[in-house]
């Protein structure tokens, strides 16, 4: 019997149970079928301008640097101001998603590489599966359109989040996830930002950039 065998066994005898129990079955798979959303919070609620402005306040609540671009055309020449205020090199590196692949890159003077990062990139531009209100977090789903490096290794993320994606809550982000991919297809992982990394773990003081970007800025497009 192995660990997990093992582990499951003890649960079902302090439960009383064998596992095999029709009504059990059948309540699991009705679930997994189903997927029934639990307690929805309030907060991230309303119509799409509503849920944007919630998305814009609490994102830069957590720290995270927001702008508004009026079409995903216009996101280079937002990366391209966001690196100059900041005093960072003109340097991006992104995956292969076909929406950034498409953008103006070219009118801007930024220095554009693909595929993922090896840790020494310093900026790179990833696009968001949604933005979600309730929290102003960001899921990305991992794969070479947008590979996972490029959220954690360099010192500035920048996400483009198109406005028509940003929903409500959770719940919601994970429907989308089903939506576009189907159950059983999704990508390996679906990570979840908030804001720049950050740590308090010595004196309580604040760190940025503790295990990952010191800055995450933010393009709603469209």
């Amino acid at each position: 019997m192995s660990a997990r065998e093992t582990v499951l066994a003890g649960i079902r005898r302090s439960l009383g149970v064998t596992g095999g129990e029709a009504p059990r079955r059948f309540e699991v798979e009705r679930r997994l079928a189903e997927a029934p959303a639990g307690i929805v919070p309030q907060r991230g609620q309303g119509d799409l301008p509503a849920r944007v402005a919630t998305f814009r306040a609490e994102a830069e609540r957590a720290q995270a640097t927001v702008a508004e671009a009026a079409a995903l055309n216009d996101v280079p020449a937002e990366v391209a101001r966001f690196l100059r205020e900041a005093n960072c090199p003109a340097t991006v590196r992104m995956g292969t998603d076909p929406r950034l692949a498409a953008l103006p890159w070219p009118a801007t003077a930024l220095d554009v590489s693909i595929g993922p990062s090896d840790g020494r990139d310093l900026n790179a531009v990833s696009m968001a599966l949604v933005g979600i209100a309730e929290t102003g977090t960001l899921a990305l789903v991992s794969g070479a359109d947008n590979p996972t490096t490029l959220n954690f290794l360099p010192d500035n993320a920048i996400v483009v989040v198109r406005r028509e994606d940003v929903v409500a809550d959770y719940e919601a982000a994970f429907a989308r996830l089903r939506a576009v991919y189907g159950k059983g297809g999704a990508p390996r992982a679906l990570n979840f930002i908030t804001g720049p990394s950050r740590s308090a773990d010595i004196e309580q003081t604040l760190l940025l950039g503790a295990h990952g970007p010191r800055r995450l800025h933010i393009v709603i497009a469209g």
